[in-house]
């Protein structure tokens, strides 16, 4: 442990001490909700630690510790405007590697739609809605070093705008002797800009207004492009303590966003005979959220597990937000 301390303290102090000129810049904010309570609970510091399906959503190299087939579902009242939900679905081939479909869905209900001349409402409604789907693939290399990698389709819209575009996630974990520690990195969200359009921005342009006769061109306004929120993320994971009834794990992550501050995310679980869990976690250097907390338990059912996950996370602004996932092992 003494030989990773002093890069764990470089890592946390250019992360602290960075600033980035390019706040708020970037596009598909959705793909930045932390997906699963497990991982909400932990305020995200879960790259080495995370090993179900719910890794497609942060560190794709994770799904290779699947045993066989799993199957998760997540849910939470983003601020009591927004739902959002995302599910995954993992099957590990023996000897060839894992695979797995993920989707994410982030959704709003409809507002009325209001102008200069009609503050009070137009009878007329808008929504909005993101998506993503993605498909991923991870293997041990090695009896120790597994890679991962996802390809997934970005779907955006408000109203009759829309956008669309492609993003990858990789992601590694390398697994020591020494207290299970695990090194990890993940980069998500690696892709082209993207830019809406839609028939909203239709227009009928005169190029003489000083000419009424002048014939009336159609055109459309233009949209600047904007990048997708690349985001990389480095942290290691270990056995604090194991006993044959209670363990307690940690988890240490550094973040780098192309469109934030950097942030240390500090998190931890509680194991009580493999069956109840309690978690908890500390953001560093956050905008808004610094804290999480979480509990689940699992209910075998014959040769199968049947997992609930919750998590309750602060935030000093915004409402508070709570999370439930669901996992299915078989």
């Amino acid at each position: 442990m003494k030989k990773f301390l002093p890069i764990i303290i470089l890592v946390c102090s250019v992360s602290i001490q960075a600033q980035n000129p390019n706040l708020g810049t970037s596009s598909a904010q959705f793909l930045q909700i932390p997906v699963g309570a497990r991982s909400q609970a932990m305020v995200g510091a879960v790259v080495g630690y995370i090993d179900d399906a719910s890794a497609v959503f942060w560190n794709p190299a994770g799904i290779a510790k699947v045993k066989n087939v799993e199957v998760f579902f997540s849910y939470m009242d983003w601020f009591t405007l927004f739902d959002h939900s995302a599910a995954s679905i993992v099957y590990n081939v023996e000897d060839v590697g894992a695979f797995a479909a993920s989707f994410i869905s982030f959704t709003t209900g409809e507002m009325e739609i209001t102008t200069e001349l009609e503050p009070n409402g137009t009878d007329r409604y808008f929504d909005a809605g993101d998506m993503s789907i993605g498909i991923s693939y991870a293997r041990f290399l090695t009896d120790k070093f597994n890679v991962g990698v996802t390809v997934k389709y970005i779907y955006q819209r408000i109203w009759n705008e829309t956008a669309t575009g492609f993003a990858f996630d990789v992601g590694t974990q390398y697994t020591l002797d020494w207290q299970n520690l695990t090194i990890a990195m993940s980069m998500t969200n690696f892709g082209g800009s993207v830019q809406f359009q839609g028939s909203d921005l239709d227009i009928n342009y005169s190029r003489e207004d000083i000419y009424p006769l002048t014939r009336i061109t159609p055109a459309s306004l233009q949209t600047e492009e904007y990048p997708l929120p690349l985001n990389f993320q480095i942290g290691i994971a270990f056995d604090i303590f194991k006993t044959d009834f209670v363990k307690m794990k940690g988890d240490i992550d550094a973040i780098h966003p192309n469109d934030n501050s950097e942030q240390v995310l500090f998190g931890t679980e509680f194991s009580f005979f493999d069956r109840f869990f309690v978690r908890g976690g500390y953001k560093y250097n956050a905008d808004d959220q610094y804290f999480g907390i979480g509990a689940g338990a699992n209910v075998p059912v014959s040769s199968s597990a049947i997992y609930f996950d919750y998590a309750y996370s602060f935030y000093e602004l915004l409402p508070n937000v709570q999370t439930i996932s669901i996992k299915l092992m078989f």
